[in-house]
C-alpha cells in the first residue's frame, strides 16, 4: 500500500510487526512490516493440512519535504524495485499491489468492492511518437488468478494508473478505450518494477469513489477510505490464505 491509512487495517489484522531496522534501508523512505499468515489447505479428498506464507508489507513512507504519504507511480516503482532487490531471505515469489482506487459504475463497481486486476496500463503518459505511444501506455497483464477471485468473491477487470486523483478528458478517453474497471495511482509503476525482476504480480484494489459518478473524487475518497480499507484487509487476508501452500501457477 502507498498510504499508511490503507495499510494499517492490513498490518494489524494480519498481526504483522514493524521491521527494526526497516528491510529497505535509508535513504529509502519506506516503512516495512513482516510476519507469517497461516491457513488450512485441502486436497482433492477434503483432507486439511496447515500451511503458511511469509509476508512483507512495504509502504512508501512519508515525503520529507511535505510530510504526507508518498503516493504515485514513482514511489511505487522505487519501493517495489528495492523490495525485490533487498528481500532475499526468503526471496519474493509473488507481489500483490494492494490499495484503494476509483471504480467505474459502467464496469459494475460500487463503494467497498474489491477488484482483482486482470491487466495494467497508464492513462496519462501521452507520447505521440512512433513506438513511444505504446511505451507510454505500457499495457501488461496481471498474473492470472481466476480461481482465487472466484473463491473470494472478488470482481475482476483492468486497472488504469495515473498520477492525479482527478482526471482530464484525455485520461477518460484512454481509460474508456482500455476498458478500465478501476483507476489507481500505483499499479503500473509496480508492474514495471516487477517486469524487470521477472516476478509475477497481482493487484487488489478496493473502491473508495466512483470515477463516472459525477461526485468529486477527493470528497468520496475521504468519506469512504475507512470502509474501503477494511474491505481491502478482508480481501488481502483471504488472498494470502488462498496462496499459502500453493505454487504461483495454482
Amino acid at each position: 500500500p502507498a498510504m499508511e491509512a490503507e495499510a494499517l487495517p492490513v498490518i494489524s489484522g494480519l498481526g504483522l510487526k514493524r521491521d527494526s531496522p526497516p528491510s529497505l534501508p535509508p535513504p529509502a523512505p519506506a516503512t516495512t512490516f513482516s510476519g507469517r499468515v497461516s491457513s488450512s489447505s485441502s486436497d482433492d479428498k477434503g483432507n486439511s493440512s496447515p500451511s503458511s506464507v511469509e509476508v512483507s508489507v512495504v509502504c512508501s513512507g512519508k515525503c520529507k519535504v511535505h510530510g504526507v504519504d508518498n503516493i504515485g507511480t514513482v514511489p511505487a516503482a522505487l519501493m517495489t524495485y528495492l523490495a525485490l532487490s533487498e528481500l532475499r531471505d526468503p526471496r519474493v515469489d509473488l507481489v500483490i499491489s494492494a490499495g484503494t482506487a476509483g471504480g467505474f459504475a459502467a464496469r459494475g463497481a460500487a463503494i467497498g468492492d474489491v477488484f482483482c486486476a486482470t491487466a495494467f496500463a497508464n492513462h496519462d503518459r501521452r507520447i505521440p511518437l512512433a513506438k513511444f505511444d505504446d511505451y507510454g501506455t505500457w499495457r501488461s497483464d496481471a498474473h492470472p488468478a481466476p480461481r482465487m477471485a472466484a473463491a473470494l468473491g472478488l470482481k475482476s477487470g483492468p486497472v488504469s494508473t495515473g498520477n492525479s486523483l482527478d482526471w482530464h478528458d484525455l485520461d477518460m478517453a484512454s481509460m474508456s478505450s482500455g476498458g478500465a474497471a478501476v483507476k489507481d495511482m500505483e499499479a503500473s509503476g509496480v508492474a514495471w518494477a516487477c517486469s524487470l525482476h521477472g516476478v509475477p504480480l497481482l493487484a487488489l484494489k478496493s473502491v473508495t469513489d466512483i470515477v463516472d459518478g459525477g461526485k468529486p473524487a477527493e470528497e468520496e475518497f475521504l468519506a469512504n477510505l475507512a470502509t474501503a480499507s477494511e474491505a481491502l484487509h478482508v480481501a488481502l487476508r483471504g488472498a494470502l490464505e488462498f496462496v499459502a501452500g500453493k505454487g504461483v501457477d495454482e
